[in-house]
């Protein structure tokens, strides 16, 4: 990464950032770094500008909350793959890479290049003409109330098994530990390339997860005896398709790009995020 002149900051808009934020300023401010926040929620006395600005302007994206926020800022960096670097304020955070009490000692080492970068991969979701990029999962759920979600999975351009369950979930490997894991999911290695499927509450004959490569042509077809359902990208609803919509997802394998001091790996933020323990000795 080359010579920082802007960083941009993606807020908990719910977390008190004032001591972080100020830490931030004053490292840039002896570096004569400009510090830069979003319209809306940064800190007083920060240039506001807009998601679209920020992403343009900034050589380092700061992330301040836990998972949700670090999942908008990559989405924010994900046009010009600016690297994110995740803080994480108050709860436990997967994706984040330093706690609030380290970042002074993260922002030297960036200083002093003594950082990597490491490719997270995306899911492009498109229907209806329209795109979107998921870095976590998308989950086709069906609405409350409603029937169960009918869902027809082509492989290759090929139908080759068909889902009736609560939801159908569509993750990354860094989303493999999130709604799809919760749902019986395996724990998918960051360093594989593919995207894994795994249906919720299924009451159909075949009730397994598929795990397909980033180069498998993968579309989901919403089947006429399905119940109404929802598509959340990221945890957010983006779309009530009808049935009969057919939707392609394809991974982008290097989506985003977020900054490793190397002090932990991705098994032990696992291990500590999903409070895993080894088996009991006899």
């Amino acid at each position: 990464m080359g010579a920082i002149k802007v960083v941009g900051l993606v807020q908990h808009p719910r977390r008190h950032c004032t001591e972080v934020v100020g830490a931030i300023a004053e490292w840039a401010g002896e570096r004569g770094i400009e510090v830069v926040g979003l319209t809306g929620e940064a800190a007083p006395g920060l240039p506001e500008l807009s998601a679209e600005e920020l992403a343009r302007r900034a050589d380092l994206v700061v992330s301040l909350g836990g998972d949700g926020t670090m999942l908008r800022a990559l989405r924010l960096a994900h046009e010009h793959r600016t690297p994110v670097l995740g803080v994480n304020l108050g709860r436990l955070g997967f994706l984040p890479e330093v706690d609030a009490p380290e970042l002074a000692e993260a922002l030297c080492a960036i200083d002093e290049d003594r950082f990597t970068t490491e490719a997270r991969s995306g899911l492009c979701i498109t229907s209806s003409g329209r795109s979107v990029v998921a870095f976590n999962d998308i989950a086709l759920l069906r609405s409350p109330g409603c029937g169960m979600a009918a869902i027809e999975v082509h492989i290759e351009g090929h139908p080759f098994v068909s889902y009736s369950a609560d939801a159908l979930v569509v993750a990354t490997p860094t989303g493999s530990t999130a709604y799809s894991f919760s749902a019986g999911g395996p724990i998918v290695s960051p360093q594989v390339g593919g995207l894994l499927i795994t249906p919720v509450a299924p009451h159909s004959a075949f009730n397994r997860a598929l795990f397909l490569s980033e180069r498998e042509q993968l579309a989901l077809r919403i089947l006429p005896s399905s119940g109404e359902l929802g598509v959340e990208v990221d945890g957010r609803l983006v779309a009530r398709p009808e049935p009969g919509t057919l939707i392609d997802i394809t991974v982008q394998p290097a989506a985003a790009r977020v900054v490793r001091l190397g002090r932990t790996t991705f098994y032990q933020r696992a291990q500590r995020k999903l409070r895993l323990t080894g088996s009991p000795t006899t």
